[in-house]
């Protein structure tokens, strides 16, 4: 796929990056028309709707290193740990009240081995108050459902949350309705950005379609698939600590 130029600078006006809850995070805004809602687009691969308190995760694949070390396969270790302090800081920065995961919240059957599970209840532990959904994925239907202690509300999409209607996959989403808009992962998509010499850089990235908006993968160690962009289509690459919108596509 063909890449973009990297704007030497995008105003903060037109990326809509404000600082975050460090200074060495910035966030970005995604808003509906009309103001009628807006998601807060974090480095960390989430996103936020601060009037309803809820934090939104798609594509954790817990367990997912295990599953492929189990195979045989030479993975990076740690994963699951790295997954979780990341939502921990998420939660510590935001105050939210819940989580929904979009789907995949564990890999395979194989991330229910005990050192993932004693992670997932430690974890669980530190955060009883908070509210857990998950919007079933293709994977969570390999992997089964979490374990009953882990306190996680388990249904079928789509799952409607004040305007959002969450699913998993963005082909899940239903007919677009007034006062709705869909969210969904599955996808892990990204950017492909070129610059001189031929250089290509693929980042995270959160894509807002007309209808269906998709979020990156939160897991550490998933691939990407970049989706095409066009008039309607709003972008937010993630590089580092920061989230910067991408200049509209014609």
């Amino acid at each position: 796929m063909r890449g973009e130029g990297v704007p030497a600078a995008v105003p903060a006006a037109v990326a809509g990056v404000v600082a975050g809850e460090s200074a060495a995070v910035a966030t970005a805004w995604f808003e509906l028309p009309g103001g009628a809602a807006r998601l807060q687009l974090w480095p960390q691969k989430a996103a936020f709707d601060p009037a309803l308190g809820l934090l939104l995760v798609a594509d954790a694949h817990l367990g997912k290193a295990v599953s492929f070390r189990r195979l045989g396969v030479p993975v990076p270790e740690a994963t699951t740990d790295e997954a979780l302090a990341r939502l921990d800081g998420l939660i510590a920065a935001t105050g939210a009240r819940g989580i929904v995961f979009l789907g995949d919240l564990l890999h395979s059957a194989r991330s229910h081995a005990a050192g993932t599970m004693a992670a997932l209840r430690a974890w669980r532990g530190r955060h009883a108050e908070l509210s857990l959904t998950l919007v079933r994925g293709n994977h969570d239907q390999h992997a089964g459902d979490p374990p009953a202690e882990l306190e996680v509300d388990v249904v079928d999409g789509p799952l409607r949350r004040g305007p959002w209607m969450l699913v998993h996959a963005p082909d899940e989403a239903p007919p677009a309705a007034a006062g709705s808009y869909a969210l969904a992962g599955h996808v892990h998509p990204c950017v492909v950005l070129g610059g001189r010499g031929g250089d290509r850089l693929r980042l995270p990235c959160f894509h807002f379609g007309a209808a269906v908006g998709v979020l990156p993968a939160f897991g550490p160690f998933t691939g990407m698939h970049a989706l095409p962009a066009g008039p309607e289509v709003r972008r937010y690459a993630i590089a580092g600590d920061s989230v910067q919108a991408l200049p509209v596509r014609d």
